[in-house]
């Protein structure tokens, strides 16, 4: 088992630096569509993966960007993430305490503070939506019953997949955070592998798509 998780006012926010307005607020914002496909990796499959963790358990795996929820014996789904950049990465065991559906976002305030030092004025609160960075859904990790302030959440920034971009918290493309807040329940076990080996010793192998399972479903 993991030891204890060291969180940090620094490692709160959830946006990557793209997301960051320069000289206007949020609620001033002009989206822009940016027209980038998905590597082909990073694209939501049924996979065949042994483990020794329960079925509904989420191992992610920070150092080559996937996020697994594991179904049953020998599969699970595999959705393609962004993580934190360096220096906001982190391991450990935590669960899921609260899930929102298209939820609103609190910048800590020490964030607030560096970025208008910055020049970047950030909302105190950015109520949901599809300018919000925590996209569609968001679930939220707790540890020892506290909130630790990452999450699994959604971006309006699909082009970050599959990069360090994030201040720590785990980011999907909307449509696959939707996918799995409908699966994973409050109290979900969520083992986080990255620096610091906060996660302790797991067990698993992605044997690669369920080409059956993938055609045939079930």
């Amino acid at each position: 088992m993991a030891g204890a998780i060291f969180f940090t006012a620094q490692n709160a926010s959830a946006i990557g630096p793209a997301a960051l307005h320069a000289e206007r607020p949020a609620s001033d914002v002009t989206l822009v569509v940016q027209r980038k496909e998905l590597p082909e990796k990073y694209k939501r499959r049924v996979v065949r993966f042994s483990t020794t963790e329960k079925p509904g358990t989420i191992i992610v795996d920070t150092n080559n960007k996937f996020l697994y929820y594991i179904e049953g014996p020998n599969r699970a789904t595999r959705y393609g993430i962004g993580v934190g950049r360096d220096g906001f990465g982190w391991s450990g065991v935590v669960n899921v305490g609260r899930k929102a559906e298209w939820p609103s976002w609190t910048p800590p305030a020490e964030m607030r503070a560096r970025e208008r030092r910055a020049g970047r004025i950030l909302p105190a609160v950015q109520e949901g939506g599809i300018d919000n960075p925590l996209g569609a859904r968001a679930l939220y990790l707790y540890k020892g019953g506290r909130d630790t302030i990452f999450r699994i959440h959604g971006t309006n920034q699909p082009w970050t997949i599959g990069l360090n971009m994030s201040s720590g918290c785990i980011r999907m493309m909307n449509k696959d955070v939707e996918h799995l807040y409908a699966r994973a329940d409050i109290g979900t076990r969520v083992i986080v592998i990255g620096p610091g080996n906060r996660h302790g010793k797991v067990d698993y192998e992605d044997r690669g798509i369920d080409i059956f399972r993938t055609i045939f479903g079930g």
